[in-house]
C-alpha cells in the first residue's frame, strides 16, 4: 500500500495579505533601529479590518497598532493577524505582542518569519500554539528576511550589517592622484546616497577621506535622520577643523594611541592595531549600531573587502575615464544581485549591487 503524503498550499491571499504587511514593515525604514522593521495586518472574512506598522524604536509594535485600528473588536475573536516577524514574547519598552494577540482571542496568526532574537526566538509562536491559536509560518519567509538583513545580521553575526559604496569611472577609479574626487558620480546618483544615509545607523570614512574630501556625511538632500559619523584615525592627525568635528551629528572617533582626546560631541574610542576591524565591530554591536555604510576611501573599502567584513557592495559606474589616479577597492567571492541605470539630463550612472559570497562571520 502506498500513502501520499499531502502537505497543505501556502493560499495566494496569504501572500497578498503578507505582502501587503512588507509594504507596511517598511515605512519604519529609517525610524525603528535598533527593533526590525514590522508590518501588522488583522483580516476577517478575506478583508483588512486593520494595519499598524512599528513607527519607531521604544514606541508600540506593529501588533498593537493594527489591533487598535480595528473598528469592531468583536470581530478579532474570528480573525486572522498577518504579521511579517514572530510576535515579541518579553517585557521591553512595550509588553509581549504574543500576550496580547491571545488576550484578544485571535482565531489565527501567519508569520513571515521566526524572531532571530534570544529573547523570542520561537517563544512567541509557543504562547500562541499553547493558547489554542493556530499558527502558520514561513509565508514569503524570504522577502521577511530580506526586510530586516540588517537586524539579522545583527543578531545572528554580532556585528553590523556593512554596506560598501563607492563612485568609480568607467576605467576605474575613484579620484584623481591629487585624491580630487568631486564629481565621478551625477547629481540623481549622489541624492540616493543621501537617501541610503537616512536608511542606515551609521556612515564610516577613513583618515584620507577626511582629510582631502572634507565630508559632512549628513543627508541634507533627502528628508531623514542623519547617520552617526565613524571615522578612522589611528594616528589622530585629522585636524580639529573638520565637518565631520562639527557637532552636527555625533562622531566616533576610532585610533590607537594613548593620548586622551577631548573634541565637543566626538567620542574617541582607543583600539588595538591588532584586529583593529573586528574590534570596531565588536564596539559597535555593544552601541547597537545595526548597519554601517562604508563610503570610503579606496584603502579603508579594501580593508573590509580583505577582512571578510562586509554583507553588500553598492558600485556607481560613470561614463568618464581618468586614465590614472587612485584606483578602486577590488571585491572578492561576489555575486551581482542587481543593476540599474541612474540616468541625469547630462550623464548616465550604472549602480551595480553585489552580496557577498564568502562564508567569514
Amino acid at each position: 500500500m502506498i500513502f501520499y503524503l499531502v502537505l497543505p498550499l501556502m493560499s495566494k491571499l496569504d501572500e497578498i495579505f503578507m505582502q501587503r504587511a512588507l509594504q507596511l514593515a517598511g515605512y519604519g525604514k529609517s525610524t525603528v533601529s535598533p527593533n526590525p522593521m514590522v508590518g501588522c495586518l488583522i483580516v476577517y472574512d478575506d478583508k483588512i479590518i486593520g494595519e499598524g506598522w512599528h513607527q519607531k524604536a521604544g514606541e508600540p509594535h506593529a501588533e498593537v497598532l493594527a489591533i487598535q485600528s480595528v473598528e469592531n473588536p468583536e470581530l478579532l475573536k474570528s480573525a486572522t493577524a498577518y504579521v511579517t516577524l514572530e510576535p515579541c514574547a518579553h517585557y521591553g519598552k512595550t509588553p509581549p505582542c504574543a500576550e496580547l494577540l491571545v488576550e484578544k482571542q485571535l482565531k489565527k496568526v501567519v508569520i513571515g518569519t521566526v524572531d532571530p532574537n534570544p529573547l523570542v526566538a520561537g517563544k512567541g509562536i509557543k504562547i500562541l500554539k499553547e493558547a489554542g491559536i493556530e499558527v502558520e509560518t514561513e509565508v514569503l519567509e524570504k522577502e521577511c528576511l530580506e526586510i530586516n538583513k540588517a537586524f539579522f545580521t545583527f543578531m545572528q553575526k554580532k556585528r553590523p550589517y556593512i554596506i560598501l559604496k563607492w563612485a568609480q569611472t568607467s576605467d576605474g577609479f575613484i579620484a584623481r592622484e591629487n585624491f580630487d574626487s568631486k564629481w565621478i558620480s551625477n547629481p540623481l546618483s549622489r541624492q540616493l546616497v543621501h537617501k541610503w544615509r537616512t536608511e542606515i545607523d551609521a556612515i564610516l570614512i577613513g583618515k584620507n577621506t577626511a582629510h582631502f574630501d572634507n565630508p559632512q556625511l549628513t543627508a541634507r538632500d533627502w528628508s531623514g535622520k542623519n547617520p552617526i559619523r565613524l571615522v578612522m584615525d589611528h594616528n589622530l592627525a585629522l585636524a580639529d577643523d573638520l565637518k565631520i568635528f562639527d557637532e552636527e551629528q555625533k562622531t566616533i572617533l576610532f585610533h590607537s594611541q594613548d593620548q586622551i582626546i577631548e573634541r565637543k560631541g566626538v567620542a574617541a574610542i582607543k583600539l588595538s592595531k591588532e584586529d583593529f576591524l573586528k574590534n570596531m565591530m565588536n564596539y559597535l554591536h555593544n552601541e547597537k549600531i545595526q548597519s554601517v555604510l562604508v563610503e570610503g576611501g579606496a584603502q579603508t573599502v579594501q580593508s573590509f573587502i580583505d577582512a571578510g567584513l562586509w554583507d553588500e557592495a553598492r558600485i556607481f559606474t560613470a561614463p568618464a575615464s581618468f586614465e590614472k589616479g587612485i584606483r578602486a577597492a577590488e571585491l572578492k567571492y561576489h555575486q551581482l544581485v542587481s543593476q540599474e541605470n541612474i540616468r541625469d539630463i547630462n550623464q548616465t550612472d550604472v549602480l551595480s549591487i553585489y552580496q557577498n559570497m564568502s562564508l567569514k562571520p
